[in-house]
């Protein structure tokens, strides 16, 4: 489980395999601290267990990875965003992020506004539907606001701090990026549309009848 806020920014040094699955070996410091065989780190979004190294580590892609995300575009140089796996005892700055990629979306613009950088992404219908305005997003692993959505985009608005310590300021038109949902959304849609069970009480759903018999 991540919070989606970024601790670095690592530097792809090679990459072994192809479309049956992928090596990955990248360049980092902050994260290996601490950081054992078998531990988790989101690189870009993508939660990948890893072989720590002196100055690096190494995580392997299988296929379903490399058709849902956009990990099978990074080359030898390619910067990634980097977090690992968070702590019980550490703070809750983002929000909640389970690494496993809902699907690429694809930036259509991004503009100046202020200080900050509106990017809008366009994105499949089977993400669209869980976003929402004010809401959070995981975009290459970065916990970010919703700032506006319609039925083919999505907008978020990057602040100074984020795009120069993460990937987001350097994309452009054109790039393909992870995107995660809030997983509570997912729940709350799973609860109301569960199908219907004539030995439960409720009929196997959350209604407001429900709710209003348990004191909701």
């Amino acid at each position: 489980m991540f919070t989606g806020i970024i601790e670095e920014t690592g530097t792809v040094r090679y990459i072994r395999g192809g479309a049956s699955g992928t090596v990955l070996d990248i360049e980092a410091e902050k994260v290996l601290e601490g950081t054992q065989t078998g531990d988790s780190i989101a690189v870009n979004g993508v939660c990948l267990t890893v072989t720590p190294g002196a100055g690096h580590f190494t995580a392997d892609a299988m296929p379903e990875t490399l058709r849902r995300t956009s990990l099978g575009k990074l080359r030898p140089g390619s910067k990634v965003n980097l977090e690992r796996a968070m702590l019980c005892s550490g703070r809750f700055g983002g929000h909640i992020v389970s690494g496993h990629v809902d699907a690429c979306g694809e930036v259509v613009s991004m503009t100046g506004d202020g200080i900050a950088i509106l990017m809008k992404i366009s994105a499949p219908q089977e993400v669209l539907r869980y976003v929402a305005v004010k809401g959070s997003v995981t975009v290459d692993g970065v916990s970010l606001t919703v700032a506006g959505a319609d039925d083919m985009c999505l907008t978020v608005s990057i602040i100074p701090h984020t795009a120069e310590n993460t990937t987001l300021g350097r994309l452009h038109p054109g790039a393909r990026v992870n995107l995660e949902v809030d997983m509570l959304a997912r729940y709350v849609e799973r609860l109301m549309n569960f199908p219907a069970d004539s030995g439960k009480k409720n009929g196997g759903g959350l209604t407001l009848d429900f709710l209003a018999e348990n004191g909701f």
